[in-house]
């Protein structure tokens, strides 16, 4: 990404003299450090998410009440995003696993996050530096569907000045580190 787009990421101008900066999300609070048992439940958690308070708490060696809170804590300070099932692709139907690079029109990141968000089958998509903007991670039934998105849906956004697809041949999802 060129430096003037990164100079310009998070709404501020590029120069002094440039515009006035654009209203962009709340600044984020700041990171509470997290103990021992923190990063105990959250591995727990990323190993199991539907782990029991019960289960956790015994693992941790808290009360049933600390682990609550603390989970709770960790909900609210932004730490736990969600919990989410992790999905064998193919066993549901979707064969073809891409990397697509994207290179964009400078600061246009929002707008095309938007339009990538609405495709079928994105599962990530991630702002970068480097050769390209964009990294984005399509899941789709085959290689004719997965050639339908690239050609006729992501071309087409305005601001998509190139693309590279990555075609997976095999995948592996890490889980959490051990200590």
């Amino acid at each position: 990404m060129p430096d003037e787009q990164m100079a310009n990421f998070g709404g501020q101008p590029a120069t002094a003299a440039g515009p006035p900066p654009t209203p962009s999300a709340p600044p984020s609070p700041a990171a509470r450090p997290l103990d021992t048992i923190d990063r105990s439940i959250l591995r727990m958690l990323q190993t199991d998410g539907r782990a029991s308070i019960r289960s956790v708490a015994e693992r941790v060696h808290v009360s049933r009440a600390n682990a609550y809170a603390r989970i709770n804590r960790l909900i609210d300070d932004g730490v736990i995003r969600g919990f989410s099932a992790l999905i064998d692709q193919e066993r549901a139907g979707q064969g073809a696993s891409a990397y697509i690079t994207l290179k964009i029109v400078q600061n246009s990141w929002r707008t095309v996050r938007k339009q990538l968000t609405a495709l079928p089958g994105a599962t990530h998509i991630a702002l970068v530096s480097g050769d390209f903007d964009v990294l984005l991670l399509v899941h789709t039934k085959d290689n004719r569907e997965l050639r339908e998105l690239v050609l006729t849906r992501i071309q087409s956004i305005p601001e998509v000045l190139s693309t590279r697809t990555l075609l997976v041949f095999e995948e592996t999802d890490l889980g959490p580190e051990e200590e």
